[in-house]
């Protein structure tokens, strides 16, 4: 049971037709959408779907649209049409709705307290060259060179680079030569094939196409520092660095990717299957930073003034030779 476009309407279907059994995703929108999309059982199965006839009452959290309903509504909604004379419907519906009120009630005594201290607590940790000038904030992503089965790669080097300035979408991509064919497995695992490495360029093309993208007061913000770590590798520009994971993780646990992440945030990007997973990876992390500033920049301007917000400090670019300290 799922929301897709080739789905048949159970109402639609015959008694025949009907499945005896549903497997239905349980997640945010976000997070169903992965699911659905990487596991290839489920690709394998008939899909089907409905028409609710009324909104939702989930009314915890925004929902995407007035006919999107929680998973338990869902549920009851198709068994109501599969099952109509199962009794019962009603009062799972009931304690559902029961539930939702009680929740409702219980945020509403402390919703002042928590809004307030969202304002004090998130901008403080926030680095303050993430708000400013958005076309000297790159996002980057990187895949390095797998390992065996077992063994550690002490100094892996990238394989797939993407990146995207933030204030003019402008991008940067590239496949790295290897030094033998990558393993079927690891193709599969990056979604790339032997054919998007034809046009692959050597390390020190990379090193100078890098260089020419980057400009004097950018920063670079990344998910992990592993992914910074390829830079220093491969001895490529390293500018400033912020790392996401360490922003968020300061009042967000639970997570242990960006897709995590985002599903946490509630940050839904577009979704593409032809894409390599850098690619895609690095929509996300483009949004998780877009999502930051949207979230901060208001506090951030009431806290410092605006004048804070439009001074830029010293960064001009290292001299040849040396390279700024690890952030």
């Amino acid at each position: 049971m799922y929301l897709d476009a080739n789905a048949r309407l159970l109402t639609e279907l015959s008694p025949q037709e009907r499945p005896n059994q549903l497997v239905i995703i349980d997640g945010t929108w976000y997070q169903a959408k992965t699911i659905v999309r990487d596991v290839a059982q489920l690709q394998k199965l008939p899909c089907y779907r409905f028409a609710p006839s009324s909104p939702g009452q989930y009314r915890i959290r925004r929902e995407p649209n007035a006919q999107s309903l929680s998973t338990l509504e869902a549920t009851v909604a198709a068994l109501r049409t599969l099952e109509p004379d199962t009794p019962g419907w009603d009062q799972l519906l009931a304690a559902f709705n029961q539930m939702v009120e009680k929740q409702l009630e219980h945020s509403a005594g402390y919703v002042s307290w928590r809004k307030k201290q969202n304002r004090r607590s998130r901008p403080r940790f926030i680095p303050l060259r993430l708000l400013q000038d958005p076309t000297s904030v790159v996002v980057a992503y990187g895949e390095a060179t797998p390992g065996k089965h077992g063994l550690h790669i002490d100094k892996p080097l990238p394989v797939n680079w993407v990146a995207q300035r933030l204030g003019t979408a402008e991008q940067f991509a590239c496949r790295l030569q290897q030094k033998s064919p990558l393993p079927t497995s690891a193709l599969e695992f990056m979604q790339l094939s032997a054919t998007d490495f034809e046009g692959a360029i050597s390390a020190n093309e990379f090193r100078r196409n890098w260089s020419r993208f980057l400009r004097r007061n950018d920063v670079l913000v990344v998910y992990h520092q592993r992914i910074y770590q390829l830079l220093k590798n491969m001895d490529a520009e390293r500018p400033q660095c912020i790392v996401l994971k360490s922003i968020f993780g300061k009042w967000q646990r639970g997570f242990h990717s960006v897709e995590e992440l985002a599903g946490v945030e509630n940050v839904v990007v577009t979704d593409d299957d032809g894409r390599s997973r850098a690619d895609r990876r690095l929509e996300l992390a483009v949004a998780l930073v877009e999502h930051l500033r949207r979230a901060s920049i208001g506090s951030e301007v009431d806290r410092l003034g605006t004048s804070a917000l439009t001074h830029n400090s010293d960064t001009r670019k290292p001299a040849a030779g040396h390279r700024p300290s690890d952030v």
